[in-house]
């Protein structure tokens, strides 16, 4: 009786095993098409938390106190006027500014990113209400003193590559406030500190600020969760930018050829800020 009893168990823990194996084996198949349903509801609860927060008159969680800007520069062996670079991930919700020290850029702040609007993927017409996605310059004719969204700077949104592809499209902006229709909505407090950190480094002799929007990290299992979305293959253009920059420790240098983005290392000079322009590097 007691082997019976046993033996039955055996067989009811087999088939559980067998089962979880097959859930798991199910799961690991369609976890590409049932990851991005997932992530669209989280980016929409995000933003929902980060809008609730803001009307709240609560500042969002990471913002840093701009009170004590100089003294978090001079913690990290930077100073005011230094040469900057942005990178932007949408995902994450997160805005980085790295500054130029001995050389090479350091990560200086991640600031919160309130809003957003639209997708993953990038912006591809007029009135899509997407937020670029792609590498843009941003010059000191791009700075709005007098936006209604508090300050603001425009990408420079569509660049060669978008023209390229017939992306149209106008006035994308990173800015203040917490509302967007295709740009990057920082809050007051925290286009207040980047608009500082632009204007410096301007005002010292930088003519071009690259600025590198992603749609999350760029890393080989984001990648591959992500797979099949048609946007792939364009992301796999921008990771090798993204990669550049990582491995070099300054902006590369980004051109357009035949419709793709075409990157080489920088060199840290003025020029890895500069305008994308359509030339195909010489191999």
């Amino acid at each position: 009786m007691v082997a019976r009893k046993q033996s039955r168990w055996r067989s009811v823990l087999l088939f559980i095993a067998v089962l979880a194996t097959v859930i798991a084996g199910v799961g690991y198949l369609f976890w590409p098409q049932i990851y991005p349903l997932i992530e669209d509801e989280l980016i929409y609860a995000r933003k929902a938390k980060h809008w609730a927060t803001y009307s709240s008159g609560a500042a969002l969680p990471g913002t840093p106190d701009p009170a004590n800007l100089k003294q978090r520069l001079a913690d990290r062996g930077m100073e005011l006027g230094a040469p900057i670079f942005i990178r932007i991930f949408k995902r994450d919700f997160e805005l980085e500014v790295w500054m130029k020290r001995n050389g090479r850029y350091e990560l200086f702040e991640t600031y919160p990113v309130c809003m957003w609007s639209g997708g993953l993927g990038p912006k591809k017409r007029e009135g899509d209400k997407q937020a670029p996605e792609g590498f843009y310059t941003v010059e000191p004719t791009s700075l709005n003193p007098n936006s209604k969204y508090h300050l603001s700077f425009n990408l420079g949104y569509p660049n060669a590559y978008d023209r390229s592809h017939g992306r149209t499209g106008s006035f994308l902006m990173v800015h203040g406030d917490c509302r967007s229709i295709g740009c990057y909505a920082m809050t007051n407090r925290v286009i207040d500190e980047i608009w500082s950190l632009l204007t410096s480094a301007f005002s010292a002799g930088q003519k071009h600020v690259q600025v590198q929007a992603f749609p999350f990290r760029m890393t080989e299992t984001n990648m591959s969760l992500h797979a099949s979305n048609p946007n792939n293959g364009f992301w796999r253009q921008l990771k090798v930018g993204h990669d550049a920059f990582l491995r070099d420790g300054v902006p590369p240098i980004v051109s357009v050829c035949d419709g793709r983005y075409a990157i080489k290392p920088g060199n840290g000079d003025a020029g890895d800020g500069a305008p994308i322009e359509v030339n195909c590097p010489a191999t």
